[in-house]
């Protein structure tokens, strides 16, 4: 047997970690001492990803992590879905990595309808707060556009301007305007994507950061320092940097609403549980919350109430709307022996019945779990897409430093005004 190869006559087993390779070779015995487990699936919930390179990024750490055969993120339901082998890392560890990297990231769990109800109103609150950003960005750098822009369309408006209030007023004016613009709804793009650009991971954020900078900066020199430039290339760029932030701002608008309608299904889904039910317990029937419900637990269910966890009747004889999982409208008998799915509704018996599922093994649990995965799942075009843009912002940016450095070595003088708009 040469290095690095191992050989055992459990055929069985098969060793997919890399991290195992070589085998560790052990003496007196034909049999491999190392235990393999099978693959492992995990969702982790994953924040603060708005575009496709913070995908790749994601996935490339998750991916280096010692044990994880598979990592894939999807930005829509803000998930990453990771095949890994147990023993060689843990969920925490995962998480971990994502949050290291300026992602942060915690293990998915099922969620009760306290829980969904709760984040879907942090999901409504940040998509009102970004279409008040956008709105505020908006009528903002609406003046700044029609004071820059319209003598564009219309060419009177530069001499009206000039004889009015003057060109270096109209300046002072957008200055002020784009100020606060950038420092007000465009400042999350500073605070993201600046920490990323200096730790060599640059975003989207970071290409509307150095965007609106460059022109910001620029025209805050033809404004207070002209002279500082050579004669006839002081001109301004508020405009640029204004209606840059206010159309990204916009399209993180429309991406969070398509984000939480994503969440819609499974909001739904949770809010079928029933919250409580109530449990024989030391000789009394005591009201219980369905997470501290155990299996072996008899559970008792008056008219009307809703089946709590999956189960096994043992007394009672009742009629069980389990439409929710069968589609059928005609309610279906209950007695002794029958099993019983939660989420269903009771009809006019009463029942007792002993839970065997509870948790995440239960039914409805099941369904959410399949549902949450055909979200996160993507068609193979989609990776393709994702490999594409994970490299457009260092494109980006390399084409961009391309085009200065040929303006300044190849373009006739004054070079740097026109490399700089170019």
């Amino acid at each position: 047997m040469g290095e690095g190869q191992c050989s055992t006559e459990r055929d069985e087993i098969r060793l997919t970690l890399p991290a195992l390779e070589p085998c560790i070779a052990m003496t007196g015995t034909s049999t491999l001492q190392a235990v393999v487990s099978e693959k492992n699936t995990l969702n982790l919930a994953v924040e603060g990803m708005t575009c496709a390179s913070c995908i790749g990024r994601v996935e490339k750490v998750l991916a280096t992590v010692p044990g994880v055969s598979a990592a894939a993120v999807n930005l829509a339901t803000e998930t990453a879905t990771v095949r890994y082998v147990e023993g060689a890392t843990t969920p925490a560890e995962l998480a971990r990595a994502a949050t290291a990297l300026g992602y942060p990231a915690r293990v998915k769990a099922g969620e009760d309808t306290a829980k969904a109800d709760r984040k879907a109103t942090r999901k409504a609150a940040e998509i009102t707060r970004l279409g008040w950003l956008t709105l505020i960005a908006a009528a903002l750098a609406l003046p700044v556009f029609a004071i820059e822009m319209g003598s564009h369309l219309i060419p009177g408006i530069h001499m009206w301007i000039e004889r009015t209030i003057g060109l270096q007023t109209s300046r002072l004016i957008q200055f002020a305007l784009t100020t606060a613009v950038l420092s007000g709804p465009g400042l999350r793009f500073y605070t993201k994507g600046v920490p990323l650009l200096f730790k060599g991971a640059p975003d989207m954020n970071s290409l509307v950061a150095l965007g609106t900078s460059a022109a910001y900066g620029f025209s805050l020199v033809s404004t207070f320092a002209p002279g500082l430039l050579p004669e006839g290339t002081a001109n301004v760029y508020f405009e640029a940097a204004a209606v840059i932030v206010v159309l990204i701002l916009l399209g993180h608008w429309l991406e969070a609403r398509a984000k939480g309608r994503t969440g819609e299904a499974i909001r739904k889904l949770v809010g079928l549980q029933a919250k409580t039910a109530r449990v024989e317990r030391g000789g009394a029937v005591v009201e219980v919350p369905i997470e501290e419900i155990a299996v072996g637990d008899v559970i008792q269910v008056r008219p009307g109430e809703k089946i709590a966890v999956d189960g096994t009747v043992l007394t009672g004889r009742s009629y069980v709307d389990e439409s929710m999982t069968t589609g059928e409208p005609v309610p279906v008998e209950k007695t002794e022996g029958a099993d019983v799915v939660g989420a269903t509704v009771n009809g006019s018996g009463a029942l007792t019945y002993r839970a065997t599922k509870v948790g995440a093994d239960t039914m409805l649990a099941q369904i959410i779990a399949m549902v949450e995965q055909a979200q996160g799942a993507k068609l193979p075009i989609q990776g393709m897409v994702d490999l594409i843009t994970a490299w457009f912002v260092p494109e980006v940016m390399a084409a961009a430093a391309l085009t200065v450095l040929v303006w300044l070595a190849f373009g006739q003088d004054p070079a740097f005004e026109p490399a700089l708009a170019e």
